[in-house]
């Protein structure tokens, strides 16, 4: 079995990456960040003109009328929803089991704020209004991660995102939207990140993922949900003393990384389509949905693992990662399209990736 050393090892002697941007070299991120905040003033615990700049950006991006920045998703989303679990009297939430909240983040928003999860469905898909309906009891909100990337980044379509979004409010719950991965999903959705935060009542989105910020996350929605969230920001915590290297890496994101989003996604459509014709290979979801997909293989893991770190260090490149699935024998592995992927052709991409196969077989 590959350690996390081993494949740090190669990660580092590598020249040349297959997933997302390629690795983050700090000195130059730093050097490029510095050279946006000449003339700028830092922010301050949680105010001042950068910090303000971003929050407007993302309200007009959002079409909401105002909007917060937070160091992280697990807080943006244990806010989010402690506000709309008071305003409705209802300490009840309806979400999938494979949501973010639920798998990596330690039950926080359970044990924090004594809120009472309602899985909806333990199928690997996005939820149905047959599966909101099962839930007979009061809801005071219901979570949507879109993509569900436990489920293999998978997204609902428009009307059934919309339909979904109309029988929460008829429940009188609020909808809240986990948008880690949002800028991603609105080329399959076919509609604007205003017009699907107009579905909901709340929305989270994370700026280190497809946008390459340090780190960062932001919440948006009415200016009295907003206003709420700042108070809870104070008491988790989160008006650090400053954060102007996160803000900054979200500007730079939204300037250089946005504009990109829908080249990765039909990048990711292709290199996907490419995969597929392998044999022993599939790609789920099928066409792909966002940038983001899983690939499994008839293959062990862990000799696939072994062969991929030989790879890495005869080829200096890093390119997957392997994981076991339930069917025995199979493995598993996510592809995450950026600017680093897109510096090889697809089918450059598949006869890796066969040659990883033969080489395990």
């Amino acid at each position: 079995m590959v350690t996390r050393q081993r494949r740090d090892e190669v990660r580092r002697a590598s020249e040349r990456f297959l997933q997302m941007h390629g690795p983050t070299v700090m000195a130059d991120q730093l050097t490029d960040l510095a050279s946006r905040a000449r003339g700028r003033d830092r922010d301050s615990y949680g105010t001042g003109e950068l910090i303000e700049e971003l929050e407007g950006r993302l309200a007009d991006l959002f079409g909401t009328e105002a909007a917060v920045f937070l160091p992280s998703g697990t807080m943006a989303q244990q806010i989010a929803l402690r506000i709309w679990a008071e305003q409705a009297g209802r300490d009840t939430v309806g979400l999938h089991p494979l949501t973010h909240l639920e798998v990596h983040e330690l039950g926080a928003v359970w044990e924090l704020h004594r809120l009472r999860p309602r899985f909806l469905t333990d199928a690997p898909r996005q939820p149905t209004l047959d599966d909101l309906a099962a839930v007979a009891e009061p809801l005071g909100s219901v979570v949507v991660e879109l993509p569900l990337r436990e489920a293999d980044f998978q997204l609902p379509t428009w009307d059934e995102l919309s339909g979904f979004a109309a029988a929460v409010g008829e429940r009188g719950a609020r909808l809240h939207v986990d948008g880690a991965r949002l800028w991603e999903s609105t080329a399959h959705l076919g509609h604007s990140l205003a017009e699907i935060a107009g579905l909901a009542d709340s929305v989270y989105v994370s700026f280190y993922k497809v946008l390459g910020a340090m780190s960062g996350s932001a919440l948006v929605g009415p200016a009295s949900f907003v206003a709420q969230a700042r108070r809870w920001q104070r008491r988790h915590g989160g008006t650090l003393f400053a954060q102007y290297p996160a803000v900054l890496g979200a500007l730079r994101g939204l300037d250089e990384y946005l504009p990109r989003v829908p080249t990765y996604v039909s990048y990711a459509q292709k290199l996907a389509a490419r995969l597929a014709e392998l044999p022993r290979v599939r790609v789920n979801p099928n066409p792909v949905h966002t940038n983001g997909f899983a690939v499994y293989v008839d293959a062990d893991s862990d000799r696939l693992d072994e062969a991929t770190v030989a790879y890495a260090a005869e080829k200096k490149t890093t390119t997957f990662w392997w994981g076991p699935t339930v069917v025995p024998g199979w493995s598993k592995t996510e592809i995450s399209v950026g600017e680093a992927t897109l510096g090889w052709k697809p089918g450059e991409i598949a006869d890796t990736l066969q040659e990883l196969v033969d080489r395990a077989s």
